[in-house]
Formats: C-alpha cells, sequence, structure tokens
C-alpha cells in the first residue's frame, strides 16, 4: 500500500474514531458526574470508609473491564448483522421467516422486541439525570442558585427537543472535539487527586471489590446499582456499530474514554478517602474553584450530547420497527443530505420532550432519577447475553461447551446487576419497565392487528394464475397506460385491482403488480434490490426488497425496474391503492379494548402514498372493507 493511500487511511480512522466519541461514548462518558456519588450519597449510599470506597472504585473499574472491554468489544460487536449492530439487528440474525407461536425462536423474538423498547425509557431518562446532573453544579457556584437547578434544566432540555427537527449536522461535527476535551478534563482532574493518594490505585486489584460484597452483605449488594451506573450507555458501542464501524469504536475506547473514566473514578475515590464529607457531590470537589463555571458549561454540553446520542437511537430504532412491521408508518424527516442517519421522528420527538420533562419535574434530583435509571440498561443488556448465545449456536455453530462457558461468563456479571437494580423497583425503577411494556404493547398489538387483516385480504383476492386465466378466458376493455397496483403478496392479485375491474370493467394496457419486502438484513444492494419479470398480456411482476435500516423509495424502484428492462414512466402512471375501511366484529380475534388501540393507531398512521412518496395527484384509492 502506498504512503498516500495509508495515511488517506489514517485521516479517515481519525475522523470516524473522533466522531464515535462524541456519538458512542456520550452516555457513559458522562457517568462519572453521578455513579460514584449514588454509591455514597444517594438513596442506598453506604458509609464513606477506606474499604468501601477502594471495594466501589474497584467494583467500578471490572465492571468497566468485564462489561464493556470484554463483553461489547471482544464479543458483541463480533455479532454484527451486515455490518448494523442494536438489538433488533441481533434479534433479526435469528428470526426465522415464519416465527410459529409459542416456540424458542417466538421467545427470543420477543424478548428482543422488548429490549428495543425498553430503549425509549433510555431516551427518556438519559437527558434527564445526565443534563440534571450537570446543572446540579451551579449549587457550588452559591446555594442561592438552588432554586434555579430544575427551571435551567427544563430550559435546556426543551431547547434540545426543539432544535431536533432542524437536525444536528451542522453542529455535529462539534460534538468530537467538544467530548475529546471532556474525556481529556476527566483524565487530569482524576489523575491530579489520584496522585495526592497514591493508595487509592490498589483499588485496581478485585478483591477490594469483593470484599466489599462479603463485608456489607444485603447493603453492598443494593449498592451494586449504584455501581451499574458506571456503565449505563455500554449499549451504545453495539446499536452505534454500524454508523463507525467495529475498529473506530474499540480504538477510541480503549485509548481514550476508558482510562479517562478509570483515572476520574480514581480521583473520585482518592477524594473521598481524604475528604469524605465531599461526597454529596465528589466530582465537582474535584475541579479547582477558578474552574468551577467553565466545567459546569462543559459538563452541560457534555450532557447534551449524550442526550443527543439517545434521542437519535429513538428515532432510528422507531423507523427500523416501522420497517419491520411492528409501528404503523410514520413521517420520517430526513434532516442531512448527506449522513443518512440524520432523521427526524415529530410524534416520538415530542412524546419524548414531555416524558423527559415530566420525569425531572417529577424525580426533582438526580439522585431519585439515579434508581430509575439502570433497570432499562441493565435488563437490555441481560436479553442481549441471552440473544448472543443464539447466535453462537445457531449462526456461528459454536459447541454447547464453549457457548455455554462464555454466556456463563456474561451472566455472572448481568444477573448480580440485573437482580440489584431490581430492588429499586419501588423507588422509580417501575418508570422504565412501565413505558416499555406500554411500547411493547403497541407493538404486537400493530404486528398481530395486521396479520388479521392480512389472513382476510388473502381471503378476499385471487391468486396471480387464476387471474391470468381469467383474462385469457374472458379479456376485459384495455385502455392506454400504465397502472401499478401495490400488492402485499408476490403471487397474489391485489382486491383494489379486483374491485376496479368489477366495477369499470376495464384494464390498463400495462398493469405492475409491486411487492415491497422489508428483509432481516440492515440493507440491501441496489443490484439485489429489483426482482421484475415480464407475465406476458401486458402483465409484469417487481419485488422490491430493502432492508429494515433502509426507507423504499417509489422513484427509486422505477429508476431500479428500468435497468431490468421494465420500463415504468413516472410522470404518467397511476397507481391503485386499497383504502381499507376497518371495524370491529362481533368475535374479534383480538380483545376489544386491543381491536379499538388497533383502529386508533390505523387512524393516525401516515398513508402509503405519502409513505412511499408517490405523487398524490397520480393516487387512485379503492375501498376495502374489513373486519378485526
Amino acid at each position: 500500500m502506498s504512503t498516500t493511500t495509508e495515511s488517506h487511511d489514517g485521516k479517515k480512522l481519525a475522523e470516524l474514531s473522533l466522531a464515535a466519541l462524541g456519538v458512542v461514548f456520550g452516555d457513559i462518558g458522562t457517568s462519572p458526574l453521578y455513579a460514584l456519588r449514588e454509591c455514597f450519597h444517594g438513596d442506598f449510599g453506604i458509609e464513606v470508609t477506606r474499604a468501601n470506597v477502594l471495594g466501589v472504585v474497584s467494583l467500578i473499574f471490572w465492571s468497566l473491564l468485564l462489561l464493556v472491554t470484554v463483553k461489547y468489544l471482544i464479543f458483541i460487536l463480533r455479532a454484527d448483522n451486515e455490518g448494523e449492530g442494536g438489538v433488533l439487528a441481533l434479534t433479526a440474525l435469528i428470526k426465522p421467516k415464519n416465527v410459529k407461536p409459542r416456540t424458542i425462536q417466538w421467545t427470543l423474538v420477543g424478548m428482543g422486541l422488548f429490549a428495543a423498547c425498553l430503549l425509549y425509557g433510555d431516551g427518556i431518562i438519559t437527558p434527564a439525570i445526565s443534563v440534571l446532573s450537570a446543572v446540579e453544579g451551579i449549587r457550588n457556584i452559591a446555594p442561592v442558585f438552588e432554586s434555579s437547578i430544575i427551571p435551567v434544566t427544563i430550559v435546556i432540555l426543551a431547547g434540545l427537543f426543539l432544535i431536533q427537527r432542524r437536525g444536528t449536522a451542522k453542529v455535529g461535527s462539534l460534538f468530537g472535539p467538544i467530548m475529546l476535551l471532556w474525556f481529556v478534563a476527566l483524565a487530569i482532574l482524576g489523575l491530579i487527586e489520584a496522585l495526592r493518594c497514591p493508595q487509592v490505585f490498589t483499588a485496581l486489584l478485585p478483591w477490594h471489590g469483593l470484599l466489599f460484597l462479603i463485608n456489607n452483605h444485603v447493603h453492598g449488594f443494593i449498592v451494586l446499582g449504584a455501581v451499574f451506573l458506571a456503565v449505563t450507555g455500554a449499549e451504545a458501542i453495539y446499536a452505534d456499530m454500524g454508523h463507525f464501524g467495529r475498529r473506530p469504536i474499540q480504538l477510541t475506547w480503549l485509548f481514550v474514554a476508558f482510562p479517562s473514566l478509570v483515572l476520574n473514578y480514581l480521583g473520585q475515590g482518592a477524594l473521598l478517602l481524604t475528604r469524605p464529607e465531599e461526597s454529596h457531590h465528589p466530582f465537582y470537589a474535584l475541579v479547582p474553584s477558578w474552574a468551577t463555571v467553565p466545567m459546569i458549561i462543559l459538563a452541560t454540553l457534555a450532557t447534551i450530547i449524550a442526550s443527543q446520542a439517545v434521542i437519535t437511537g429513538s428515532f432510528s430504532l422507531t423507523r427500523q420497527a416501522i420497517q419491520l412491521g411492528y409501528l404503523p408508518r410514520l413521517r420520517i424527516t430526513h434532516t442531512s443530505s448527506s449522513q443518512i442517519g440524520q432523521i427526524y421522528v415529530a410524534p416520538v420527538n415530542w412524546l419524548l420532550m414531555l416524558c423527559t420533562i415530566g420525569v425531572v419535574i417529577g424525580f426533582q434530583s438526580s439522585s431519585k432519577l439515579a434508581a430509575a435509571y439502570g433497570i432499562a440498561v441493565t435488563t437490555t443488556m441481560l436479553i442481549t447475553t441471552t440473544l448472543f448465545f443464539a447466535v453462537t449456536r445457531k449462526r456461528w455453530g459454536w459447541s454447547p461447551l464453549a457457548a455455554g462457558l462464555v454466556t456463563a461468563l456474561f451472566l455472572a456479571v448481568d444477573v448480580p446487576f440485573f437482580a440489584a437494580n431490581m430492588t429499586k423497583i419501588l423507588h422509580g425503577a417501575w418508570f422504565p419497565l412501565a413505558l416499555a411494556g406500554l411500547s411493547f404493547l403497541l407493538m404486537i398489538t400493530w404486528e398481530q392487528g395486521r396479520e388479521i387483516l392480512g389472513t382476510q385480504m388473502a381471503a378476499i383476492t385471487t391468486r396471480l394464475d387464476v387471474f391470468k386465466a381469467m383474462l385469457a378466458k374472458t379479456p376485459p376493455q384495455r385502455i392506454s397506460g400504465q397502472a401499478i397496483f401495490l400488492t402485499r403478496n408476490h403471487d397474489t392479485v391485489p382486491a383494489a385491482l379486483m374491485h376496479n375491474l368489477k366495477h369499470n370493467k376495464i384494464l390498463h394496457s400495462e398493469v405492475v403488480f409491486l411487492n415491497i419486502r422489508t428483509e432481516e438484513i440492515p440493507r440491501v444492494p441496489n443490484f439485489e434490490k429489483i426482482e421484475a419479470e415480464k407475465l406476458g398480456s401486458g402483465l409484469y411482476r417487481i419485488i422490491a426488497h430493502y432492508g429494515f435500516m433502509e426507507e423504499p423509495q417509489i422513484g427509486t424502484i422505477f429508476a431500479l425496474a428500468r435497468a431490468k428492462g421494465i420500463n415504468l414512466d413516472m410522470q404518467t402512471a397511476s397507481f391503485f391503492l386499497g383504502r381499507e375501511k376497518l371495524s370491529i366484529g362481533d368475535h374479534p380475534r383480538m380483545s376489544r379494548w386491543r381491536s379499538n388501540l388497533f383502529l386508533f393507531m390505523a387512524r393516525n398512521a401516515m398513508d402509503a402514498a405519502a409513505f412511499f412518496d408517490i405523487p398524490p395527484d397520480q393516487v387512485i384509492e379503492v375501498g376495502v372493507q374489513l373486519e378485526l
């Protein structure tokens, strides 16, 4: 390889690594603001003694090493779905084409879907606790500012959600440099304090953590829930792999994020060994008085960046759920012409904003919010471990022993954290679980409702071979033009065509059956997207394959079809769409309240013409009566 090529590759790697620092590690990078504090000062805080401080810092270090470095960077990042990561991509790896109810695969898919729903809770609590913990630093300037903490937090959060529709591409280039400055500040502040009390470095030895758990019994176990706050955000390492690639994420963690976090936690531990009275906010106690205001500003910017990452993740998750058939069609706006990941989903944005501001008002402090924070993330991690075991057995062909040993190692870390966080159910941890349960209910209701309607549609449609025989036997009057019919199944004739033929008794000279499928992979290359077939008698069949990270566009499908030999004219073609008129029968297959929920979702769904970007003046809708 030439020197020029190597320099180009090195420059690109550096740019991706810097960008990953701003997006991937924003959440876990702001954990020092509150993680260690909650171990000693929160509702479940433990006494600040030498043994306890060394024990907690040891547990945090080994959690970062085992959970993030070993589990995610070495193993989980290998379970990519065509380069994409995240719990839905992981679920798609083990999901068969037709999942039979009440089977192991059905259970695993349900677990993966529930884990995805938990990320909505993360999208609400992360901005709330991160920004609130940063703004709480203003009480270090003067106690008189105490009453301003909640209003300032709400203003910052409202502004963050309000700018989403304009996109963050213009300021996104600043995310990486700001987070790099943040991690450098973490490392310097921590190192200075740790050097003043070198004995804190003994916390890197694992037996301090083990002795802490043994000596403190139940209380020590409960404190694990606060220790876990140090690794919240680790899921982003896997979820954002598709945006940056495995190598930039690994390098950024190993050489920037991990050492900076460890040094800062060591520094906070050293501070508590010498000044235990600072347990109410050990992070800001590391900061010299002259640097307090700049540090509060930098911390606020870092938490805003961390919040932006989880908000964008919620939008991306919604798009995937729509493409996979778990949510109704919603308008997805691209806010950047150069960055495909920059999208905006209005209903999700406003719902997140209301819930985030609501939890700030309801919980009032980051300490109280911390009780609600860990449960969503640790449940997601536990499910990720379970799905990873299925991938190692089904996709990679590992032996039961090898897969079992690796999974057992992960569970040895995941289960105690999960159990410790479950003790906080009555202290706020119920909130993200309830939110995930509601989201899960919406998704399975939509999927089951569409399945019921699909069964009815299949009963009133005609097979393509039968339709061709009917045309040959009694040919209808043909008129010049191209008619495009969207169909659920590639080998059936949609009800819209049969109704049009029955009532108007005419057929266009060229009829195209268009079936758009979402595959269980993130993206489908353009040369594999289109299957085009000439059926004779002026009939054509096009099957368009899209990944769950893509959005089908009629214009793109037409262009790819022309390359396959079917000349479609976007300007003159007529699009026939079925307009489903839904009602609830006397004996609905879903419970009546879920059927009403489905009707509500259907009424608020985006119509197919707008979703697929079909010109509205070329659309003809044909009504179809269906019952739930």
